[in-house]
């Protein structure tokens, strides 16, 4: 922020023309750096405008000068900022305004994002402007600016995608999911919000990721490593996983290669994002060989992986499939 937007912002806060946005902007330096006094308190709103318009002027002489220069500050009622010199002030509304002014900008003139709903019988991949590549399951959306311009490259994730971004060491990428923050260089990683169990599961694939709750580090993550984060009660559980059976929802085949029963099912819930479970918990550890390629029914499915297990299925009213048999020894 150069110093004719520092001055141009101060003279419309004094003036009360200013937005918002940079009110609340000038007024968070004012917290921060000198109202300590509870008197400040006392003032009514013209106390406090004839005591900031002394304080403004000094510093704007100070800008103009070019050079810092002592001014002893306005002491009203012998109260606040009894010693502060205008040159330090200047530098710290300097700081300030530069580390937020950025922030400022995004609010006041947001990054125009295209919106991708991918309806719940399909599957879609992009390729951003970066490189990056993102396959988003059936029913979810995707925010995502034409060009990524800034300090990070930044999407809004709402349902579940899988993400294979392209490196950049000086520009991390970040995907809001809610109140979740995924943030990474460079890696391949699936995300999946389940609104109906209030949990939002971050997998990965390739490379590392950083995983937090608001400013809240959650964890981060390296291959086959998985946190659920239940968003109701703030609770964060990281585990080791399979990310190959994570991801297969967004795989052009099924494959069944010497598999047990329960990562079979695991994958017909991600690929049908349907309710499958056993009423014999014997039935999960049976394994067995066979490939289902794109297209075929859930039903077809079954059919074949029931027989090789002797088992046999049915859905509910609710749409919800229930395996039942005898297991396995």
């Amino acid at each position: 922020m150069s110093r004719n937007q520092i001055e141009a912002l101060l003279d419309r806060y004094i003036k009360g023309e200013a937005s918002t946005e940079e009110n609340a902007l000038v007024e968070r330096w004012l917290e921060k750096n000198g109202n300590s006094n509870a008197d400040w308190t006392s003032l009514d709103q013209s106390g406090k405008d004839e005591w900031l318009s002394s304080v403004f002027g000094d510093i704007k002489n100070t800008i103009r000068g070019g050079e810092a220069k002592v001014i002893q500050l306005p002491q009203r009622k012998h109260f606040l900022w009894r010693s502060v010199a205008a040159a330090a002030a200047v530098l710290i509304i300097f700081s300030v305004l530069y580390i937020e002014w950025p922030a400022l900008q995004s609010r006041l003139h947001p990054v125009q994002l295209t919106a991708l709903q991918v309806p719940v019988n399909q599957k879609k991949e992009i390729t951003l402007a970066d490189g990056s590549q993102v396959w988003v399951n059936a029913g979810s959306e995707i925010k995502y600016p034409k060009v990524f311009t800034g300090k990070v490259r930044e999407v809004y994730l709402s349902g579940e995608a899988y993400f294979d971004i392209a490196h950049d060491a000086h520009k991390p990428f970040i995907i809001h999911t809610g109140n979740v923050v995924t943030t990474v260089l460079g890696t391949a990683f699936n995300i999946r919000e389940d609104k109906s169990k209030n949990t939002i599961e971050i997998t990965v694939t390739r490379g590392k990721v950083s995983v937090a709750n608001g400013e809240k580090l959650l964890g981060v993550l390296t291959p086959n490593q998985q946190i659920s984060f239940n968003t109701l009660k703030e609770e964060a559980i990281k585990e080791t996983v399979n990310a190959e059976l994570v991801i297969a929802w967004q795989q052009s085949e099924l494959h069944f290669d010497d598999v047990s029963f329960a990562d079979a099912v695991s994958q017909l819930r991600q690929r049908f994002n349907v309710k499958i479970n056993f009423a014999n918990d014997k039935l999960k550890g049976c394994r067995f060989t066979g490939t289902s390629l794109n297209g075929e029914k859930l039903d077809n499915i079954l059919k074949v992986i029931c027989a090789f297990n002797n088992a046999t299925y049915q859905t509910k009213s609710d749409g919800s499939i229930v395996i039942d048999g005898a297991g396995c020894k």
